[in-house]
């Protein structure tokens, strides 16, 4: 299987993110995708290529020009205030208030982003730009006829919705890419989310398009982050209903239950007629990941690649979560494994 990988991400590393109540370190760091990496290559799991350019233009397939816009300059408005320290918001646009655009960066800020988890520093914009070509890259190799293909993306994007950052993700790589197989001839693309943490963006931006399935298996946000988006009766709106499943799972749910749920994803998957499948590769379901709460081991991940293997469909993975940064590479790629035998 092909690797698409960009060194970029090192330009992007948070110093600090808000946890309970407390500045500590990012656990979304550039190790991340360094042990992955080193894992493809241990493994001899196919070629690493660095990505092309397809430009911007693909990426404002999902993401507003405005966003997009703001998202490009934040880091030289915010050098204007002669601080080194990393761009964070600290207001939001809460039910109380309204939704407004302000003119300053602080506002503007806060009206681009959900949560105080995706700090932007001198390099996050070429970082998260690279990361969507890695997804582009990858994408072009399954049109072009591959079974499968792993874009080794980071930052992590399925928290990314149209106009609105947070949770670590900047664009939404796996969105990006399931455009652009739309916009290339395919009719029916389906998206299976893996990640411990629902795929708020991703649902966000396909809820209302019934071209685009959108399957995710996750932490119940009754009690897990994003919290507000997630729940079991979210199906879709207009042309969309029905075609949105969520499969919230109570903390410490182990691979018993975790695999019972896949099976259902898959179900609607199969029942879809899908002609391509984007997994959102997230491995924070593992035991010892520190900021999730289920139980999946690593033998699991080659489970998982085999049932989606299964399905018969090209199919593109797109990295997103994962933080026990000693294991995260060989979750991962026993999920690519899996899929593999």
């Amino acid at each position: 299987m092909l690797t698409i990988y960009s060194d970029d991400h090192h330009l992007h590393h948070g110093r600090c993110e808000l946890i309970d109540g407390q500045l500590k370190p990012c656990f979304e760091m550039p190790s991340r995708a360094d042990h992955v990496l080193q894992r493809v290559q241990k493994q001899n799991l196919g070629a690493v290529e660095a990505p092309k350019d397809f430009g911007l233009e693909p990426i404002a397939r999902i993401h507003s020009r405005d966003y997009l816009e703001f998202f490009k300059g934040a880091w030289e408005r915010w050098t204007e205030f002669n601080t080194d320290g990393d761009l964070l918001p600290y207001t939001w646009p809460a039910r109380t208030l309204r939704a407004i655009k302000p003119t300053s960066l602080h506002g503007q800020l806060g009206y681009y982003s959900f949560d105080g988890g995706a700090p932007i520093t001198a390099g996050t914009w070429q970082a998260a730009y690279s990361a969507a070509q890695v997804a582009l890259t990858a994408q072009a190799e399954i049109q072009r006829g591959a079974r499968a293909a792993f874009a080794l993306c980071r930052p992590p994007g399925h928290h990314a919705a149209s106009d609105l950052m947070g949770g670590y993700c900047y664009l939404n790589n796996a969105a990006i890419a399931a455009q652009a197989f739309l916009d290339q001839g395919h009719k029916k693309v389906a998206i299976l989310d893996v990640d411990y943490h629902h795929g708020n963006g991703t649902q966000s931006i396909f809820y209302e398009r019934s071209d685009v399935l959108f399957t995710s298996i996750h932490g119940h946000p009754e009690a897990e982050f994003p919290f507000f988006l997630g729940y079991d009766d979210e199906r879709g709106e207009g042309a969309g209903e029905g075609f949105n499943f969520n499969y919230p799972l109570p903390a410490g749910s182990g691979w018993d239950v975790w695999s019972a749920a896949l099976d259902q994803a898959c179900g609607e998957i199969d029942s879809y007629g899908a002609d391509i499948i984007v997994v959102s590769l997230g491995v924070d379901t593992f035991k010892d990941d520190p900021i999730s709460q289920f139980k999946l081991d690593s033998p699991d991940y080659l489970a998982m690649g085999k049932r989606i293997a299964a399905l018969g469909k090209p199919t593109l993975f797109v990295m997103e979560g994962g933080y026990a940064v000693e294991e995260i590479g060989i979750n991962a790629v026993n999920v690519l494994e899996g899929f593999e035998q």
